[in-house]
């Protein structure tokens, strides 16, 4: 294969990792067009031969613009705010290949009434009982109709940070009521209606696949960790941190998978159905399984954050290829391979994240302790001033331990955590064996139940 002129929009955890995923391939020549310094995307373009822009990633046409500008042939924009600014569909119209959604396949992620009523249209399974409400007289009807136990989230994209549940966020249904009210008259998420479902018992896992428009390829399945503390306790983060144990998850049966993944291919024909084109790039899901089978939590158009860490971590196969293969319409299978191995991803976050995060401190990274733990280190939100890195206001570095089974994982990840130094903070308990025994038991207990009905 001849050098390829490669760009990634984008500039947090998940874009290090594609990024070091993507130089593993010797003809990649990496470009980056982010929205602040990532030392080390920065570096890996660098060392490739590339070159790298900061900007307004949202802005479509500036982006497609400097593109150009680079002779890049080969693109692919990552985060979801600019797949839904257009980001994808100023590269196609500017004639580069994009292995990316386009704001329509995106709508997927960015409109949650979209793709719950794509999926009843359509009788896709896994859908759970829903309603979409515009005003709050709705709102309260639905949630009177689920008898309070829901689920309530705006529209729109919120970082990953808008749903809360009875029970968990919300004490009850008033409670329920009220954040509904309010995602309404503060319009959050940017789209005016909110969707009250029904809340679900389980035990949440993200499936990611690499998505041609006919064939979904999955990866392996990994757990994130969204509450802030330790023992699943305190408000949603973006993230903080995720494990995997190989294609499958250790409270999961095999028919887990093949139905997330019939879900998934059902869901890519419907949009093909109804739009007559295509869904092209990575598309995610967030599964929950239950008592009564897998259900959708939501999709998304993208990799996840943090577990593009995992499953790149684990990758062993052509990812340039890959790409290549989603922009024009048929990947080709030899390009996909992963390693049969655990992993544990530990995000380093400031202090206060994430009510009110203490940004632009200085971070000590041990470069020898680091090599010596055998672990991988993925800058998200930091910045880097004459040489020295300092905290941005959100999840800062990424770290990633990779090993045959998960207790080795997590111990490589906690060891490597200590290499950094600073005022930033991490869950501890993260693929630990306390917290993988709960969520079997959990799953196990759900399931007797369920067989004794």
């Amino acid at each position: 294969m001849a050098k390829v002129n490669f760009l990634l929009v984008g500039s947090g955890g998940r874009e290090h990792a594609i990024a070091e995923a993507l130089c593993r391939n010797p003809d990649a020549v990496l470009f980056a067009y982010m929205s602040s310094r990532n030392p080390g995307i920065a570096a890996l373009c660098k060392s490739s031969g590339g070159d790298y822009e900061i900007g307004d990633i949202c802005k479509a046409d500036a982006v497609a613009k400097w593109a150009k500008e680079k002779k890049i042939q080969l693109a692919f924009s990552s985060p979801d705010a600019t797949l839904e600014a257009g980001v994808s569909d100023a590269l196609i119209a500017a004639g580069i290949q994009t292995a990316s959604p386009t704001r329509e396949a995106s709508r997927l992620e960015w409109d949650k009434t979209f793709a719950r009523n794509l999926m009843k249209k359509y009788k896709i399974a896994g859908c759970p009982k829903f309603f979409v409400c515009k005003n709050e007289k709705e709102a309260n009807a639905a949630i009177d109709a689920l008898h309070g136990n829901v689920a309530v989230k705006p529209a729109g994209l919120t970082g990953g940070k808008g749903v809360k549940v009875t029970g968990y966020q919300l004490k009850d249904s008033a409670e329920a009521k009220a954040y509904a009210a309010e995602v309404l008259q503060t319009k959050m998420g940017s789209i005016p209606q909110v969707v009250i479902e029904e809340k679900l018992e389980g035990e949440e896992f993200t499936f990611q696949a690499f998505v041609d428009g006919k064939t979904v390829f999955g990866m392996p399945l990994v757990q994130d960790h969204k509450r802030a503390l330790e023992g699943d306790i305190g408000v949603n983060t973006g993230g903080m941190g995720a494990y995997s144990t190989g294609l499958m998850l250790p409270f999961l049966e095999p028919s887990d998978y093949s139905d997330a993944h019939e879900i998934m291919k059902a869901t890519i024909d419907a949009y093909a159905k109804e739009s007559g084109k295509q869904f092209v790039g990575v598309l995610y899901g967030q599964f929950i399984a239950t008592s009564k089978g897998v259900k959708v939590i939501e999709f998304n158009a993208r990799f996840g954050d943090p577990e593009a860490m995992n499953v790149l971590a684990v990758f062993d196969g052509n990812l340039l290829g890959v790409f290549e293969g989603m922009a024009k319409g048929e990947i080709k299978r030899e390009n996909i391979s992963f390693l049969h191995a655990a992993t544990v991803c530990k995000y380093l976050v400031p202090e206060g994240y994430p009510v009110k995060s203490i940004a632009n401190q200085p971070l000590e990274i041990d470069d020898a302790a680091l090599r010596k733990s055998g672990a991988r280190l993925f800058f998200a939100s930091v910045d880097e001033r004459e040489g020295k890195i300092y905290t941005g206001s959100s999840r800062n570095i990424g770290i990633v331990g990779v090993a045959d089974d998960v207790a080795v994982a997590e111990k490589i990840a906690e060891d490597a955590c200590d290499a950094v130094s600073g005022k930033v903070w991490h869950r501890k308990d993260i693929g630990t064996k306390k917290l993988l025994d709960r969520r079997i038991g959990h799953m196990k207990k759900l399931r007797e139940d369920m067989k004794g009905i």
